[in-house]
């Protein structure tokens, strides 16, 4: 199922995304964001937390960092990867 559902956003990101202008207002896109939380929390709860960020990422929030969290979360992760870790080379 979570290789259904991350070819389904690749798919997305390779064939729908370049049409449409750039909008997304956080680092990694929303896109890319699904994908690492499909990866690191199951197919469920990756959907639950992308759904959530995609209702998040709008013209009025606050662009920014918002990585995948380590545990279960709908909000959003304020934490600023620490220098020197694979996230902040990522970034």
């Amino acid at each position: 199922m979570k290789k259904i559902l991350v070819k389904t956003v690749h798919g997305y990101q390779r064939f729908v995304s370049p049409l449409l202008p750039p909008a997304c207002r956080y680092y990694p896109t929303c896109s890319n964001y699904m994908i690492q939380a499909i990866e690191k929390h199951g197919a469920a709860k990756g959907i639950a937390m992308g759904s959530a960020r995609l209702l998040r990422c709008h013209p009025f929030c606050k662009p920014g960092y918002d990585l995948v969290p380590d545990k279960f979360s709908l909000r959003r992760n304020y934490e600023i990867p620490e220098e020197g870790t694979e996230e902040s080379q990522n970034i």
